[in-house]
């Protein structure tokens, strides 16, 4: 349950390294691991590298374990449970507030159990109160692209000699022997596309993805499209900081919700409209789909062939895959295959969690996949 704990804090965007795991397990083991404030800080001790690591220590904590013991004596309103952001900014900043005067027992365990064991669920057999306890997970989900060295250079101590400041250096000091100035390429994140399929046959994932794609969006640089009979841009409508209204902006922004499937046709106006003029050059590219296609699947061959010549990587995330007997039988699926560098899972949180690995550049998450399943 505490590894599970540490994976929601790397899938959020904390560098959570196999020795802070280490340190963490070491520190709860010496405290009393079923007591909240206990594991709140040991977490907090062992597992955040940085300042920039509290805010989403907080909001993982809070969606894992659950609200604190103040919070959930209060009685709980027929909307929507809090957001995990307003549960962050009324969080105590010292690590043994959390949960103080709770009893020590399986409170926090039963909790973690059922975060550790909804992170394999399958989205389209989630009742009512799983799906709210898997909107808290995603609230505090992130996804980033693969990083890449840009044009820009910076200041370092190590790197390529910097001519420039080391000749200004120089001159200061009136030709007086001075130590070389260096300066190193800067690294950034690649564009990431999401491209949510939300045709019919996807309906009972729709809403995990596109929360999953709200996540991306809040976390970094990352466009989304909903694909079905239209393809519908709804990169701002997912900017809204609260899930809920990215949600409700997107239903009105999308005309062809649980309709049919022109993969081809869609893809072939995503490249002509968007992708060759620059959004796909050097982006990853994802298709959240089961591959149905109600078009030619030659054309959605020609357009894979098309976007995988542009982008840096084109994965296909298929929450039919990890069903058992699965294979890419389907017209579309089958066609696209051959241009696909990785083709995972999408249905469950511990898949999406996968494909954000796969999305920074993991070598482990995934292998690629040439024409064939690879499962």
């Amino acid at each position: 349950m505490l590894v599970g704990f540490v994976r929601a804090l790397r899938a959020a965007g904390v560098e959570a390294s196999t020795e802070r795991l280490h340190a963490f397990l070491r520190a709860v083991a010496a405290l009393r691991p079923g007591v909240r404030a206990d594991v709140y800080g040991a977490g907090r001790a062992t597992l955040c590298g940085g300042h920039d690591d509290l805010e989403r220590y907080e909001r993982v904590f809070a969606a894992y374990f659950g609200p604190s013991g103040e919070q959930a004596r209060r009685p709980v309103p027929a909307a929507p449970p809090p957001r995990l952001r307003l549960v962050a900014r009324k969080a105590p900043a010292g690590p043994g507030t959390p949960g103080e005067g709770e009893p020590p027992g399986p409170p926090v365990a039963a909790l973690a159990s059922s975060a550790e064991v909804l992170r394999h669920r399958d989205f389209a057999a989630l009742d009512p109160a799983e799906r709210d306890q898997l909107r808290r997970l995603f609230a505090a989900f992130a996804l980033q692209g693969q990083a890449r060295r840009s044009a820009r250079r910076r200041p370092a101590r190590r790197g390529e000699v910097d001519p420039r400041r080391t000749v200004r250096e120089l001159l200061r000091r009136g030709g007086e022997p001075a130590r070389l100035r260096r300066h190193a390429r800067v690294e950034r994140p690649r564009r990431v596309i999401l491209l949510v399929d939300v045709s019919g046959s996807m309906a009972p994932y729709a809403d995990a993805l596109l929360r999953f794609a709200h996540a991306a969006v809040r976390a970094g640089r990352t466009e989304v499209f909903t694909i079905g009979t239209r393809l519908t841009r709804v990169t701002r409508e997912l900017s809204h900081r609260d899930p809920d209204l990215a949600m409700a902006a997107v239903a009105a922004a999308v005309p062809d919700w649980r309709g049919g499937t022109r993969l081809g046709e869609l893809l072939r106006e995503f490249l002509n409209r968007w992708g060759q003029r620059g959004m796909a050059r050097g982006a990853i590219v994802v298709l959240l789909s089961d591959g149905w296609e109600r078009g030619d699947p030659e054309l959605l061959g020609q357009q894979m062939r098309r976007l995988h010549a542009l982008a840096h990587q084109v994965v296909w995330a298929n929450p039919r895959k990890a069903r058992p007997g699965y294979a890419p039988l389907a017209a579309g699926m089958a066609a696209a295959l051959p241009s696909v560098d990785a083709f995972v899972a999408g249905h469950s949180l511990a898949a999406l969690e996968r494909l954000a690995a796969v999305v920074r550049g993991a070598p482990t998450a995934a292998a690629p996949v040439r024409g064939a399943d690879g499962a």
